[in-house]
């Protein structure tokens, strides 16, 4: 029992995100070009950056205490860690620390000084680091230690005014005190002497408060804080360096490239991956043609021992034949969608020579009328052989007739193949009864017909075959088939009866590769003595392009790319069940 091949699950979350990865591997050019870009600039800000030194010192705030050493004395009493921060890069900090380097030689303005310091406080502490970057490293030391000085000498100038501005109260207030003591020592004698006494000892513990709060104040430890780790030189440039600039560049570069291959993934029209290719063509993925470099010349893989490329047709040939949608016709199409029929001409022979493999009757029929090559690439291996289905009237030297030939393959098989000769009108040779009685021999138990189409997005020549050919193959590269260029073939090859059974991807070209089976193909040509492509052929082979049934056919224009009009919309005259 036999299940349809079903497509990929679209669901499959990994899968699309090893697909999604791809995608932009797809585009090494532009992450190549951003790591470049990303490592010159890195360099650049390394080398062309001009070298500063920092030094950092530590100052530990503290405020003042009567008893440092008292149980439960706190150390930050009174004392809000940020706006000390504040405080240390103040324009009064400045100014006082320029006054002080200036009396050093060394004359700097208060905003340029400032401009060079940083102080950050660590966390969970009362310290504040100062850190000051300069050109060389003695200036960076001698600036810090400054503006850490001037920090500590203005704060403990704010502690001590504070100091007497309240010392300076608390005499205000025990002026007057004083003043009604003594007026009162001078009523002491008279009448009311008890109520004097009494004023007068009220007058006295008030004056003594006032002045043991005094006392206090003027007992204050007004130390503001501790130096706790004097600026030295520094004997290394301060800034990330060549190693980590350069670490960083290629990182901010990779991450440009992958921006760019995305936009770049965005706009692209082409193919992004398999899951996109069978949602555009509706059918399956038969298979992936893997890369052979050895044999790159010989159009035959099946043959040669230890192919991987070999297997991988034997392995599509065998899933086409237990598919049911080409076991009922057993008639098969292979083209591709536009551009070099190669890789498709490549794909039908080693296609036949599975089948044949298989132990059944193949027939390969080159429908490439305009540029045909097969005989040519296939070489020693095809012999002349005279055809069954020719009968005495057909052999006047037209293409079909005198076309067959026999392909042996290596330790498989051989197969039939019909090859492609140049003619003047190519719609009505692939339209006449002969090409009808050959197509007609897939009806034969046992026999595969496979038919080689030129791309059909570049002439109509495979949408003239479909109609006797249900069976559609399409062989292309992923890295060049559009996705409006699938879904084209899938409507103009189901609206003409047929279609697409699968697509076979094939391994992607060398521009050389390219240049080299051209030049083969055009030194072919010139070997045979035929005419190029897009030249006449003789009117011999014209006449016999007509059908020879007796019936008249459908008159043309001439146009090669004439060939939908000349397709029998209720089916072909011969070959078609």
């Amino acid at each position: 029992m036999t299940h349809p091949i079903r497509t990929l699950d679209e669901q499959d979350e990994p899968a699309l995100l090893r697909d999604q990865f791809r995608q932009l591997l797809r585009y090494r050019a532009l992450l190549a070009g951003g790591v470049v870009v990303g490592l010159l600039g890195g360099g650049f800000l390394a080398l062309s950056g001009e070298d500063t030194y920092t030094a950092t010192g530590e100052v530990q705030v503290r405020s003042a205490t009567a008893d440092p050493f008292a149980t439960g004395a706190s150390a930050d009493k009174g004392i809000n860690i940020g706006s000390e921060r504040q405080t240390a890069v103040s324009d009064t900090v400045g100014t006082l620390a320029a006054r002080t380097l200036a009396s050093k030689g060394d004359p700097v303005d208060a905003g340029e000084l400032l401009s060079g310091l940083q102080v950050t406080n660590p966390p969970n502490t009362l310290t504040l680091r100062f850190s000051y970057t300069a050109g060389t490293p003695a200036l960076a030391k001698t600036r810090a230690g400054a503006l850490a000085n001037a920090y500590l000498q203005i704060r403990r100038q704010r502690t001590e005014g504070s100091i007497d501005n309240m010392a300076k109260g608390y005499r205000a207030q025990l002026k007057p005190l004083v003043e009604q003591r003594d007026q009162l020592e001078e009523q002491t004698g008279g009448t009311g002497a008890e109520d004097t006494d009494s004023a007068r000892a009220n007058i006295v513990v008030a004056i003594s408060e006032l002045n043991r709060k005094i006392v206090e104040l003027n007992a204050l430890d007004t130390t503001p804080g501790y130096l706790n780790k004097k600026p030295v030189e520094p004997t290394v440039p301060t800034g990330a360096g060549l190693p980590l600039l350069l670490g960083l560049g290629g990182v901010v570069g990779l991450a440009l490239g992958l921006l760019l291959s995305w936009v770049r993934l965005v706009f692209d029209p082409a193919v992004r991956s398999t899951r996109e290719l069978v949602r555009s063509l509706g059918a399956p993925l038969l298979g992936t043609l893997p890369r052979e470099r050895g044999a790159a010349r010989e159009i035959l893989a099946i043959g040669r021992g230890g192919s991987r490329l070999a297997e991988e047709y034997r392995a599509v040939a065998f899933r086409l034949a237990y598919d049911p949608a080409f076991a009922d016709s057993r008639r098969l199409l292979v083209t591709a969608p536009r551009g070099d029929n190669a890789a498709a001409a490549a794909a039908a022979s080693n296609l036949a020579a599975a089948f044949a493999e298989m132990g059944r009757e193949v027939l390969l029929v080159e429908a490439d009328l305009r540029t045909p090559s097969l005989a040519a690439e296939l070489g020693r291996a095809a012999r002349e052989a005279r055809p069954r289905w020719a009968t005495t009237e057909d052999e006047d030297g037209s293409w079909p007739s005198g076309s067959r030939s026999t392909v042996d393959v290596p330790g498989s098989g051989a197969f039939t193949l019909i090859a492609g000769r140049p003619v003047d009108n190519v719609p009505r040779a692939l339209t006449s009864a002969p090409v009808g009685r050959i197509v007609a021999e897939g009806d034969r138990p046992g026999t595969v017909v496979i038919v080689l189409a030129p791309p059909v997005l570049s002439y109509a020549d495979a949408v003239a075959l479909v109609d006797r050919v249900e069976g559609v193959v399409i062989v292309c590269d992923l890295r060049e088939v559009h996705r409006s260029d699938l879904e084209r073939i899938r409507e103009v090859i189901g609206a003409s009866g047929g279609s697409v059974l699968g697509a076979l991807l094939q391994p992607g070209r060398s521009r050389l590769a390219l240049k080299e089976r051209r030049a083969r193909k055009k030194s072919g040509a010139r070997r045979r003595g035929g005419p190029g492509p897009g030249a006449p052929a003789s009117t011999e082979d014209s006449d016999a392009a007509s059908p020879s049934d007796g019936t008249e056919g459908p008159e043309t224009t001439g146009d090669p790319t004439e060939t939908l009009g000349l397709r029998f919309p209720f089916g072909s005259p011969a070959g078609r069940r």
